[in-house]
């Protein structure tokens, strides 16, 4: 399923209209009958009181069908009209017109108080936010902002229904006019717009559904449109490796883990219990030999390679012992619990050019390695992941964190095509970019995997899903929905408070179960 902006479903609704044929009038009734399915879904009682606030353009268009096909099913809506009837324009003066030539109630904001409305939303079981849509740009002014706040005041009492998207929440970047409706699910049309995943979106749009109005899905194509695809269950299933009966563990790969100091000495321990957990036949441990006992007693089902070190971290003569080793292994990881210490750019040069085209994850103070010579990737022969959070991209690209987040799919999109690297940026929703200029966005995850050692699972899986044939984009698909989807379901069992990396771990485990059985 693709996410797209403004533009692009202005576009893919002018095709549809001129170059197709189907009126906007149309495509508005659709748009309406396909709210009003889902507000029969959510409660299917004629007797429940629905409150119906449209604006002038077309998502109060969309208001005024719902309001009318509601009352040809005998419920009784509660219409609102929150502008002057002189500025409702286009496809929605049509139904307007229709409403009122049919001679049904409405009520309007200029003829009655705020506190007559909140008198209306009081006694609602079912508020439908068509006010502003997609359009919306800037602040929300008044009086459309106290409308707005009063909805808000009822966010946790009632249910609120976006049409398309929540009034105030910006379709292109998820950044909100001053206030947003706060809805309860959100109907939004053809494809979910890529606010409902950045900044403020997620908290914003509830639950959403994307349905069918008769704008074809395959515009994209016919307007040769670049958009974002979304991880659906459908995408991770082909993705996910596929395992022989007659497998052993050599069949299944084996994968290598190169991390750890004397003051992280858990996050390998985390990355590699992820990789053997999730199907890898074999996982090698390579640590500072310090550390070595602390983790092989953790680890027993590991294989290990300790390293000499300096001062906790690993040396430069370590490479000499790691680097003959690297041809048996079929995947890498490389930085979960590395530390920073002098020299490591340059240990990490040496690493680089040693490999021998593996697909390798860098991920954590093996980023911050990379951060003054990125050039290096590009002269790799292999595929290289990185999986930086926000505070870890703004380092490698010279931003604020602020700058990041406020364009994270067009700066994780441009990274990942000028240093021809695979880039999965963490966030809330993550975002996943190739080499090529394909972008795809995770809809799932929340607070549950804010805690450390999540990157680390997260890196294992990665890792485990490379050593078992996936290709990079396949490896990260799965092992990034997979996470989040765990953190999600313990959290449902454990809490948001209580998720810690091993419960992920089951986590993913219940959900390749579920997923391959299906």
């Amino acid at each position: 399923m693709f996410v797209a902006g403004q533009k692009e479903m202005q576009q893919m609704d002018g095709y549809t209209i001129e170059q197709i044929g189907l009126p906007g009038v149309v495509l508005m009734e659709n748009a309406g009958a396909r709210v009003v399915e889902e507000i029969i879904g959510s409660v299917g009682c004629k007797n429940a009181k629905v409150v119906i606030l449209a604006g002038g353009g077309n998502n109060g268009g969309d208001g005024f069908v719902i309001a009318r096909r509601l009352v040809d099913l005998g419920w009784k809506p509660d219409l609102w009209l929150l502008v002057e009837q002189t500025k409702i324009t286009g496809d929605a003066k049509c139904h307007f017109d229709v409403y009122m030539n049919r001679g049904l109630p409405i009520s309007s904001l200029e003829e009655h108080s705020l506190e007559y409305l909140c008198k209306a939303l009081t006694q609602a079981d079912i508020i439908v936010d068509a006010i502003l849509g997609t359009g919306v740009k800037g602040q929300v002014r008044d009086p459309l902002k106290q409308v707005i706040s009063l909805v808000n005041e009822f966010a946790d009492q009632k249910m609120i229904i976006a049409v398309d998207i929540p009034s105030g929440l910006n379709s292109d970047n998820g950044k909100i006019g001053g206030i947003a409706v706060k809805a309860t699910k959100t109907v939004t049309f053809v494809f979910p717009k890529k606010g409902f995943f950045l900044e403020e979106g997620p908290d914003y749009v509830g639950d959403w559904k994307a349905v069918d109005i008769s704008v074809p899905p395959s515009i994209v194509h016919e307007l040769n449109l670049k958009l974002p695809q979304m991880i659906t269950e459908s995408i991770v299933k082909e993705s996910i490796p596929k395992r022989k009966q007659n497998g052993h563990k050599g069949t299944f790969g084996h994968a290598l883990v190169v991390g750890g100091s004397r003051s992280y000495v858990g996050a390998p321990i985390f990355t590699a219990k992820a990789v053997l957990h999730s199907g890898a036949g074999l996982v090698t441990m390579a640590v500072p030999e310090s550390i070595y006992h602390m983790v092989a007693t953790q680890n027993p089902e590991s294989l290990f390679l300790p390293l000499t070190e300096e001062d906790g971290h690993f040396s430069e003569e370590s490479l000499n012992q790691l680097i003959p080793k690297l041809p048996q292994f079929n995947s890498i990881a490389v930085g979960p619990g590395m530390s920073r210490f002098p020299g490591g750019e340059e240990w990490m040069k040496r690493f680089i050019h040693s490999l021998e085209g593996q697909s390798v994850v860098v991920d954590a103070d093996g980023l911050f390695m990379l951060r003054n010579q990125l050039d290096i990737l590009q002269q790799y022969n292999g595929s290289v992941i990185l999986t930086p959070h926000p505070g870890e991209m703004a380092i490698l690209t010279n931003k604020t964190v602020r700058e990041v987040e406020e364009n994270r799919l067009e700066t994780a999109k441009l990274f990942a095509e000028k240093h021809h690297v695979f880039l999965l940026l963490k966030g809330h929703r993550s975002i996943i970019a190739t080499p090529e200029g394909e972008v795809f966005i995770n809809p799932h995850g929340h607070d549950a995997l804010g805690k450390g050692g999540s990157g680390d699972v997260l890196t294992g899986l990665i890792a485990s899903f490379l050593a078992q044939g996936a290709n990079p984009l396949h490896a990260l698909l799965a092992a990034s929905y997979l996470h989040a989807k765990a953190g999600e379901d313990q959290a449902k069992r454990l809490s948001h408070y209580g998720v810690m990396p091993y419960d992920l771990i089951e986590g993913v485990k219940c959900q390749l179960n579920a997923l391959t059985k299906k």
